[in-house]
């Protein structure tokens, strides 16, 4: 229950939605009992005649209902005094007919407002997962499958509005018919009512057993469709070494096996969900049966408190009950199963941020002296990755981080604009640990390039001026040209106004890094981080974007990590690691003359 008011708190602020809906829904409910309460008066006058008698106009004595009530019989014998049988058959059947037509009018109307409120309520969830994803650390993402994340924003949000929030009108509208009703019924006969109500609590505890059941089975569910969405997602990453490798055969019998028990998960979940409406049938055919047999148990020994054309209207009224009871019972079980889906929605929303902003952030908007490492270690887990890194980078120079794969070159990277923070020791920038400054404002001190280049599905001109507002087009063509990129920009089919494609797809891996540079270049940040920006480019495209890196690495401070040692032979210091800690620093001839240096031997390995 907890869970669902708090999707229920989506739909803020209420009083767009809950007020109207109430009104027409007290009003649909009422108008909709009515019709099955003055089948009673029909029914007399088509099979018992009306009374010759003189009405007589009630009076106000007893209660609002039986007031009414009387007012009702006492105008359907003026009516049938002065037109007959017929007259007072056509009466009944106008008022039964507007009753309806009330019924069903106010009905449409808080359907719509509930409609608003349901498509409101998804809008919200989405909302908030998207933006609590976008504002999530680098390190949850590392941690987690990307199918799981899709899976989540797609099909549990999915699954929420079908099975939750399309329940809002079961769960708000149906308590209220189902009090309308007993209402009604017992002012009928409370001694059926009475009889009727005991068996209740019986069709509600099967109906609870089985949607217990339906939601540990649910969340499982999901979980699979996680792997299911992960599995699709790789094998369109991964397509060319799928079929370089012949693993076509591998890959089919892996995700056939979570496919197919999926599928069996699915079936029993379905099959649950299917056997609620059964029993609910046969649950309220049973109690109507038992209602007929006590009700001739009751005119045998003559305590029948109605007439025949009176129960016929009782019936109607008590399966008026039944339909709402059962939907609540269907409900249920669909509450239940989107529950286990809206957990794992709560899951993501729940997360706690691993970098916190300070409680009072310091605001930085110039890069003046220095950053520092100050006794940095850092771990993704016990296991620690740097150790005791102690380190300057005087503001307008630039730093080389090589070493073997696995070194810490890309943590240092990564610890510079709070992707992480570091375990032990502070890492400051203008004497200031980055802890205690505002994180939008220390973001906006980077740039940063990386060896894979990340682009959008959008414009080249919309991917250069990422993130970035009041852009012209004259500054992202200066952009353009100092990365080398504005030369195979104007030769595409709409020059900065194309589409690249998914991730970029419709470049090449030179022409995709160029267009991250010029994002860089047109951010124009003081600090520039290069994360192996060229290992993966040919030697012309290397040529290319390097000529480009060195004008955009121009009087601004450079972290650069390289494998290939010829990209930063004029870096203004080299620090080599191993196994997370600096062993070497200096420039590039003053590694090469160390002895038995680290550095020399990598360099001899590239030149031989």
């Amino acid at each position: 229950m907890k869970d669902f008011l708090r999707l229920l708190g989506f739909a803020k602020p209420y009083g767009r939605y809950w007020p109207k809906y109430i009104v027409f829904t007290v009003v649909a409910t009422i108008m909709g009992t009515l019709n099955f309460v003055l089948i009673a008066p029909a029914l007399e006058v088509i099979f018992e005649g009306w009374t010759e008698a003189t009405p007589v106009k009630p009076e106000m004595t007893g209660s609002m209902v039986r007031y009414f009530t009387d007012v009702y019989y006492y105008y359907l014998s003026v009516f049938a005094k002065s037109h007959g049988a017929i007259g007072a058959m056509l009466f009944v059947i106008g008022i039964i007919f507007f009753a309806s037509l009330f019924a069903n009018a106010f009905r449409y109307f808080s359907q719509r407002t509930l409609t608003s409120l349901r498509t409101n309520v998804m809008k919200n969830i989405r909302k908030a997962v998207y933006d609590k994803i976008c504002h999530l650390d680098t390190g949850y993402f590392q941690n987690q499958r990307k199918g799981d994340i899709l899976s989540v924003i797609s099909g549990d949000v999915t699954e929420v509005q079908a099975s939750v929030v399309n329940s809002f009108q079961v769960v708000f509208r149906e308590p209220l018919i189902i009090i309308v009703s007993i209402v009604v019924l017992f002012f009928m006969s409370y001694q059926l009512t009475l009889f009727t109500l005991v068996a209740l609590p019986v069709a509600a505890l099967l109906i609870g057993k089985l949607a217990k059941k339906l939601r540990s089975h649910a969340g499982e569910s999901q979980r699979l469709m996680g792997q299911i969405v992960s599995a699709f997602e790789e094998t369109v990453s991964g397509i060319k070494i799928i079929k370089a490798f012949n693993a076509e055969q591998y890959v089919t019998r892996q995700f056939d096996d979570i496919n197919n028990y999926h599928r069996t998960l699915n079936k029993r979940i379905m099959n649950r969900i299917e056997l609620a409406t059964p029993v609910s049938e046969f649950l309220g055919v049973a109690i109507v049966c038992c209602i007929i047999l006590y009700a001739a148990l009751m005119m045998f020994h003559g305590n029948m408190d109605m007439t025949w054309s009176k129960f016929v209207a009782y019936l109607g009224v008590y399966y008026n009950l039944l339909a709402p009871a059962k939907n609540l019972a269907n409900s249920y079980s669909n509450i239940n199963r989107g529950m286990a889906s809206g957990q794992r929605i709560f899951a993501i929303l729940d997360r706690k941020k691993e970098i916190e902003e300070a409680t009072n952030p310091v605001s930085i908007s110039e890069f003046k002296k220095s950053i520092e490492f100050c006794n940095v270690s850092f771990g993704y887990t016990a296991e620690p990755v740097l150790q005791h890194i102690n380190l300057t980078i005087p503001k307008g120079k630039t730093y080389a981080l090589v070493g073997h794969s696995g070194a810490g070159k890309s943590t240092i990277a990564d610890l510079i604009p709070r992707f992480y923070d570091v375990t032990e020791g502070a890492l400051c920038i203008d004497g200031i640990d980055v802890r205690q400054y505002r994180l939008c404002d220390l973001m906006q001190l980077m740039g940063i390039v990386t060896q894979e280049p990340v682009l959008f599905n959008d414009t080249v001109f919309n991917n250069i001026a990422f993130g970035m507002a009041d852009v012209t087009e004259k500054q992202v063509t200066t952009a353009a040209k100092i990365a080398n990129a504005d030369e195979f920009i104007v030769q595409l089919e709409n020059s900065y106004h194309t589409n690249i494609g998914d991730r970029g797809s419709r470049l090449s891996g030179g022409q995709r890094q160029r267009l991250a540079i010029a994002r860089a270049v047109l951010k124009n940040p003081p600090i520039l981080i290069l994360d192996e920006a060229t290992s993966a480019l040919d030697t012309e495209s290397e040529r290319l974007v390097q000529d480009a890196l060195t004008k955009l690495m121009a009087n601004r401070t450079s972290v650069v990590i390289a494998h290939r040692l010829s990209t930063i032979k004029h870096a203004d210091c080299i620090c080599v690691l191993e196994d997370g800690e600096i062993i070497e620093q200096g420039t590039h001839n003053e590694l090469i003359a160390l002895e038995n240096g680290v550095y020399k031997h990598l360099h001899a390995i590239q030149t031989k």
